[in-house]
């Protein structure tokens, strides 16, 4: 008799667990299990958004009045599952406003289409790149007139690891 793997019938029915929907399984090193389990249940790492806006240009009155607590990750992250980090290095995005160290917040469930910034594997080589996709032409165009866009022959394999949604950039 063989195991492991799945097995028809076996395990809850999909959508019958504590939040009616169907789960999925991850795998995380030991030492993080509590602190995961920990953000969790905290419901996110909240910090308090004040009401007030703060002027681009001249000077506006000060507001102390707290709208309420923001979580971050409800304007930066549409779906966790499908999200992940990665940090930058090299200058070829500049003019997009993405610099070495940034980190950029990567969907991997969004559509990948001309004129979005992607995360694509190349010979195994991660890059950030806009993609330019029009008719049979696929590049992956640099923010930088010092670097030259990568062309994709159409027997090359480009495998787009998802789009850039933010950035996270310091100061």
């Amino acid at each position: 008799m063989p195991r492991g793997g799945k097995r028809a019938g076996a395990g809850r029915p999909k959508g019958t667990g504590k939040y009616a929907e169907p789960t999925k399984a991850i795998r995380v090193p030991v030492s993080m299990v509590d602190k995961i389990l920990e953000y969790a249940h905290s419901g996110g790492f909240q910090l308090p958004l004040y009401g007030g806006k703060v002027a681009a240009g001249c000077p506006a009155p000060t507001d102390d009045y707290i709208e309420g607590m923001m979580d971050l990750s409800e304007h930066l992250i549409h779906d966790p599952a499908t999200t992940f980090f990665v940090r930058v290095t090299g200058y070829s995005m500049l003019n997009a406003g993405i610099h070495p160290d940034d980190i950029l917040v990567v969907d991997r469930d969004l559509e990948t289409r001309h004129g979005k910034i992607v995360i694509a594997a190349i010979d195994g080589e991660l890059t950030v790149k806009r993609l330019y996709k029009k008719d049979n032409l696929v590049r992956l165009m640099p923010e930088n007139d010092d670097f030259d866009p990568i062309d994709i022959a159409p027997q090359e394999t480009l495998h787009i690891w998802g789009v850039v949604t933010n950035v996270i950039h310091a100061l």
